[in-house]
């Protein structure tokens, strides 16, 4: 008999819950005067819940409509959870925004953190500032808003070993490197060992020599809540037939933990809703685990669980044979 469990650790993070929980406070506080609420970027990278949210008066732009605009007196601009580089914030006040700022505590804290290791390199004369993360995510350049556009985002090791090979990652200089807060560690630990290990070989010492040199210096900056979630999701993932992943395409997020599904699960699908599911994905005994991003929502979560067990409440007589044990006459 097929069944169907929900990750209890998949849904929102605590970020994407603040941030969601303050515009509807702002939208409902205004229901009757027909309040509206600018979002610079989408507030959450899920068709549904995006739409739940612009029928309450959610208004997303982005940074060339804000670019484009003349005057926004009296209007309220959103700062989502990924957060925003200094000069938006300068952008929104010289047209007048009351700003709500939701971006995420610990977005907030790496953000400084970036801040003061740029101002310690500005003052030095010397360094460099190495991002792990997706080139133009929101939450990256906000990052690299904090060091005048001067630091270097990587995305993986192939990316790292040809930025070394052209000289825009320097060997012989202090490095201060940052992950974006939803990466995966893994990957995060692979990367900052290589350039370790080009590091130390590049000034003829052993790594462990090299370690005490204090011209590397890996910054633990990962939130504890991903983290944490890529190791439980991997078990989950093995302990499932089939694993429907449920994120928007366009959650870096989500690819990054559908991938891991995959890597663990080959039969890993990854959907925007219920209405993709497929009746063949399924065999009659099937568990069936269903996850999602830290932007996927709990109730499209539980949809998508109900919708599986209404896809596959008439299993078809040969299945069920099958399923049981017995063979066709082409065994």
């Amino acid at each position: 008999m097929l069944t169907v469990d929900i990750d209890s650790n998949s849904g929102f993070c605590a970020g994407v819950i603040r941030a969601i929980g303050k515009a509807e406070e702002y939208l409902q506080a205004g229901t009757e005067e027909g309040r509206r609420l600018y979002s610079l970027g989408a507030i959450v990278h899920n068709d549904a819940e995006l739409g739940r949210l612009i029928n309450q008066g959610l208004v997303t732009i982005d940074k060339e409509d804000l670019e484009e605009m003349v005057d926004a007196q009296g209007e309220v601009l959103l700062i989502r959870a990924h957060g925003e580089p200094p000069q938006t914030y300068e952008k929104a006040g010289s047209l007048g925004f009351s700003i709500i700022d939701c971006t995420c505590p610990v977005v907030l804290k790496l953000q400084k953190r970036i801040k003061e290791a740029y101002d310690a390199h500005l003052k030095a004369g010397t360094g460099q500032i190495i991002i792990f993360g997706k080139i133009g995510h929101a939450e990256v350049l906000g990052l690299i808003g904090q060091t005048d556009g001067t630091a270097i985002v990587v995305e993986n090791t192939i990316m790292l070993e040809d930025l070394i090979e052209d000289g825009t990652i320097r060997l012989d200089v202090p490095t201060e490197v940052f992950s974006q807060t939803t990466k995966s560690p893994a990957e995060y630990s692979r990367l900052c060992a290589r350039l370790e290990e080009g590091m130390a070989q590049y000034n003829e010492l052993s790594v462990e020599r090299f370690k005490g040199r204090g011209l590397l210096n890996v910054h633990d900056t990962i939130c504890s809540q991903v983290a944490t979630r890529h190791e439980r999701l991997s078990k989950f993932a093995l302990e499932h037939d089939v694993i429907i992943f449920v994120s928007g395409k366009a959650s870096s997020n989500g690819k990054v933990l559908c991938d891991l599904c995959k890597s663990l699960n080959i039969r890993t699908y990854h959907i925007d809703g219920p209405a993709e599911i497929k009746r063949e994905w399924f065999r009659a005994d099937d568990k069936v685990g269903v996850c999602g991003a830290t932007s996927t929502p709990k109730w499209l979560l539980e949809e998508t669980a109900e919708h599986i067990l209404d896809l596959n409440k008439y299993v078809p007589a040969w299945e069920e044979k099958f399923a049981d044990g017995e063979k066709t006459d082409n065994q």
